[in-house]
């Protein structure tokens, strides 16, 4: 067995935990473009196949739509209410603290148990934290509250349409690395 494959596997392990870290918030989409990168760089393809840069190219150009999709989501679920900017800011800080207790709140269910909780605690962190901004900044209970649905859903859409796109380019580079 040709030791490209026995890296070309750890590449593939590492990259669905890089996947993975996408729900605590963490960039995971971009740790995926670089580890692809280090891989083509410095592990040598064997004769017709294997990654190269064009892989890369594809990848960079995936994270970047995932960052947009992210982003787009948040921000128009918190625009359609009018948030505050310290209600978007508490989202976010609310977002990766429910993300991040989430994750340990589910590590009793083996698998989905961290991956489902780190998703609703982010989402539900979202909440939080927008409906407290709003609060600070002197809003009614009725419209913190319309504001903190508004960062759950943008949350939950946004991070669910970045895994998909991770799960993409993970699935671009294992198929590309062996076939």
């Amino acid at each position: 067995m040709s030791w490209y494959y026995v890296w070309a596997v750890l590449l593939t392990l590492t990259n669905l935990a890089a996947w993975v870290s996408t729900l605590v918030l963490l960039p995971g989409n971009w740790i995926v473009v670089g580890l692809t990168a280090l891989f083509v760089w410095l592990i040598p393809a064997p004769e017709g196949m294997g990654i190269g840069w064009s892989t890369v190219a594809i990848a960079t150009v995936l994270a970047t739509l995932g960052e947009i999709a992210e982003f787009a989501a948040g921000a128009a679920g918190a625009a359609r209410r009018q948030a505050s900017r310290r209600a978007i800011l508490l989202s976010l800080v609310g977002a990766i603290a429910g993300s991040m207790i989430g994750a340990v709140v589910g590590l009793p269910v083996p698998l989905v148990g961290p991956v489902l909780a780190a998703l609703l605690g982010g989402g539900v962190g979202a909440f939080v934290g927008a409906y407290f901004g709003e609060q600070w900044a002197g809003r009614s209970h009725e419209d913190s509250v319309e504001v903190g649905k508004a960062a759950f859903v943008g949350r939950m859409l946004g991070t669910v349409a970045k895994l998909a796109i991770g799960a993409a380019m993970v699935a671009i580079v294992t198929i590309d690395a062996f076939f």
